[in-house]
């Protein structure tokens, strides 16, 4: 209780502490009720509006693109290769990513969560799996060229449609483990918007910020970073194989693969960057100017990043019809089929040596200069 000869004579004096006390419970508010989140997604206006935007163009090029793709492997292509089984699993993932976009349109324009707990949880669960998965297969067609490329004698006999099946399985396992967080850091809870108007939010259920921290860096760490430096490594090591040959050649696969991996990570980027934001934002005092910048960034561009995010999963659709465009006019709708069988001749040695490359499950590629001329590189 404070004493009476403390207290300030000037009522503008009062009325400024008053003021300044509840600023600062505003502040510390978030913490008092056991979530450090104040606001949601849905709390900048211009940033649900864009993101509503984007992810609307993103349902309209990535559900038919994605479901394109997946017919021509499936209807199309008899003998798969293993890059081919992976570009089917990734436009799988992305195809159930983009089918799920409406819900979250819906959640943006309306600013209010329409669906309920489960969908809440489940939802971003499958969001957040899609993540694991597509950086997953992503990492896995760049260890297996680096594989093909500088270990071909090795593998070649080893690499049945057998263990293919059994690695993308696993990987699929792990995925499905590591969005584990989503579900149990997610919950539907009330929140007011800027009329004071009580409505529904599907957000982050962090109780402590050590839970906010652990989230966000281990999705980064685990779903960004460590794929990241594997993919490096491998083309480096690729691309010193390539260097050594006294043959070379443009391959496809190379190229379609390093294409894939540059899209997503220029889209994704930006997402774990404000997730790193929102982890640092977490090691400054509650009171400080420094977090309050940060919580600032984070929250005004959550839904921007989210939505550029999911475009990286119809991007690939695109970025399959601009390497397959010479045999758009020649094959019409079975382009697609005809780039992916094109992958599956690329091989990689030297006249001299006579490297066998495998991409095709449980066969080898020879290298033959009747192959070159069948699948050097035509606008890619």
């Amino acid at each position: 209780m404070w004493d009476l000869v403390d207290l300030p004579k000037d009522r503008k004096a009062i009325g400024s502490r008053i003021k300044t006390s509840l600023s600062m419970d505003n502040n510390r508010s978030s913490f008092l009720d056991g979530n450090p989140e104040h606001d949601s997604v849905v709390s900048n206006d211009f940033s649900t509006a864009l993101g509503a935007f984007i992810l609307g163009l993103v349902f309209l090029l990535g559900v038919p693109g994605n479901l394109f793709i997946v017919w021509s492997i499936l209807a199309r292509i008899r003998r798969r290769s293993v890059t081919t089984l992976l570009i089917l699993n990734l436009a799988c993932a992305d195809g159930l990513l983009m089918a799920l976009t409406i819900f979250f349109i819906v959640y943006l324009a309306k600013q209010t969560w329409v669906f309920g707990e489960v969908m809440c949880k489940g939802l971003f669960y499958l969001c957040n799996s899609n993540m694991y998965a597509s950086i997953f297969l992503i990492t896995l067609m760049s260890v297996h060229r680096l594989v093909v490329v500088v270990f071909p004698r090795r593998v070649s006999a080893k690499l049945t449609r057998k263990v293919v099946t059994r690695v993308i399985a696993g990987m699929w396992m792990v995925v499905f483990l590591f969005a584990i967080p989503s579900i149990v850091f997610r919950e539907v809870r009330e929140d007011k918007d800027e009329k004071n108007r009580l409505r529904l939010v599907c957000a982050p259920n962090h109780t402590l910020p050590t839970y906010v921290r652990f989230q966000y860096a281990f999705e980064t760490v685990s779903g960004f970073i460590l794929p990241y430096t594997i993919i490096i490594i491998s083309y480096v090591l690729i691309l010193k194989r390539l260097k050594q040959t006294k043959f070379r050649r443009k391959v496809r696969s190379e190229k379609l693969i390093l294409a894939i991996v540059v899209m997503f990570g220029l889209f994704w980027l930006p997402y774990h960057v404000i997730n790193m934001i929102q982890v640092a934002a977490e090691w400054f005092a509650e009171d400080s100017p420094r977090r309050e910048l940060l919580e600032h960034i984070h929250k005004s561009s959550r839904a921007v990043t989210s939505a550029l995010a999911f475009i990286s999963s119809c991007a690939n659709p695109v970025l399959y019809t601009f390497a397959g465009k010479s045999y758009i006019r020649q094959n019409g709708f079975a382009f697609m089929a005809r780039l992916f069988e094109g992958t599956s001749l690329d091989s990689t040695g030297t006249k001299k040596s006579r490297v066998l490359g495998t991409d095709n499950v449980g066969n080898s590629n020879v290298d033959s200069s009747s192959q070159v001329n069948a699948t050097s590189l035509n606008g890619m």
